[in-house]
């Protein structure tokens, strides 16, 4: 059996997503950006316009992952509210963020 290469957890034949973590087993896109905090927001809500985006990843300087965003989070203005709320929480504590995007083929 196939491991996810996040969590190295063990995947069921024909699994589109891992079932403990949830990253996509067979994505195409993985793109990277460091940003200071103070663009996070900016950056964040520039990426959930854009149509191929699947889940949007921001960890710290140190690596640790503060917040995951599933792509269906952009399509509605009020689910979005709550994330950009943290994210602002995330901009206090961290100076520095990588923001991972991970698209569709």
């Amino acid at each position: 059996m196939a491991k996810c290469r996040n969590c190295g957890e063990e995947l069921p034949g024909g699994a589109n997503f891992c079932p403990k973590c949830g990253v996509p087993v067979n994505e195409s896109l993985r793109e990277e950006y460091t940003v200071s905090s103070s663009d996070l927001i900016e950056k964040v809500k520039e990426l959930l316009h854009e149509g191929n985006v699947r889940r949007i990843i921001i960890k710290d300087d140190r690596g640790n992952t503060l917040l995951e965003i599933p792509a269906w989070a952009g399509l509605v203005g009020v689910v979005i509210a709550p994330w950009l709320a943290a994210l602002g929480v995330i901009m206090a504590i961290a100076t520095k963020c990588t923001i991972t995007v991970i698209r569709h083929e």
